[in-house]
């Protein structure tokens, strides 16, 4: 008779199989495998089917120390774009560091807003039932284009029309959140609407306005090269919008500053 043939038992490959751990040292630009960091944060944020466009903030989808090893890639990246450039960094000394500078400033300053969280917004109870109009400004904003990257540089007037459930916020918050939106490349109708959105969330008033006048430096500095051009955009809600008594006192309160 023919020799029986051994059974071979094969395991669960998910018993067997062992998961990948991807690893990114602090200031790193790579991961274990060799990704970049960027392509690491992309990939997080995509298996969580989140958006990341240009204005949006992914501060939940960064680790502590990754902003580093950012910086590191993103001036590595400016590096190719200066020479692409035909600019000669080895010998031209005021371009020798521009990469680096260049890095620094978008991930750390001017598009801080998409990287870091909100921040705190120390809230207390509306003890004294104030009705009142409230009027926060003019905040000097600067954000930049997302069609060009240049700058857009200019001016927000907050109107708050609290209730007695309302919360209350420090005058100071007001600034540092309207910065936090600011800071990210956007264009400047969406801006208004969000941070009109962030203050129904955070105070529940019974009306909020937000006006913003503004330099746009891709008409000014490109294209028609119009020095004079502002855009001037306004979101009303609530009791703004219903209420053109309220509506004309604030926008009349702004005019004067």
């Amino acid at each position: 008779m023919p020799a029986k043939k051994p059974v071979v038992t094969k395991k669960p490959a998910a018993k067997t199989a062992a998961k990948k751990v991807v690893a990114i040292k602090k200031g790193s630009t790579k991961d274990d495998s060799g990704l970049p960091l960027s392509v690491v944060i992309r990939r997080r944020i995509e298996a969580q089917k989140a958006r990341f466009h240009a204005n949006d903030n992914i501060s939940e989808f960064i680790k502590p120390g990754e902003l580093e090893g950012l910086v590191d890639e993103v001036a590595e990246k400016m590096q190719a774009v200066l020479e692409s450039l035909v600019i000669d960094t080895k010998n031209d000394h005021n371009t020798q560091n521009t990469s680096r500078r260049v890095a620094k400033m978008y991930v750390q300053e001017v598009f801080n807003g998409r990287y870091v969280e909100q921040p705190t917004l120390t809230k207390f109870p509306n003890v004294s039932r104030l009705n009142e109009l409230m009027i926060i400004g003019p905040i000097t904003v600067r954000s930049a284009c997302s069609h060009h990257l240049c700058p857009i540089m200019g001016r927000i007037w907050i109107g708050v029309l609290p209730s007695k459930d309302s919360a209350l916020i420090g005058l100071s918050k007001y600034s540092r959140l309207t910065e936090w939106v600011m800071c990210r490349p956007q264009i400047q109708e969406e801006a208004v609407v969000e941070l009109a959105d962030m203050l129904e969330k955070k105070i529940k008033p019974i009306g909020v306005a937000v006006v913003m006048d503004a330099d746009h430096f891709c008409m000014q500095w490109r294209g028609v090269k119009d020095r004079d051009s502002k855009m001037i955009n306004s979101v009303m809600r609530g009791a703004f919008l219903k209420d053109s008594n309220l509506r004309r006192e604030f926008l009349a309160l702004i005019d004067r500053k």
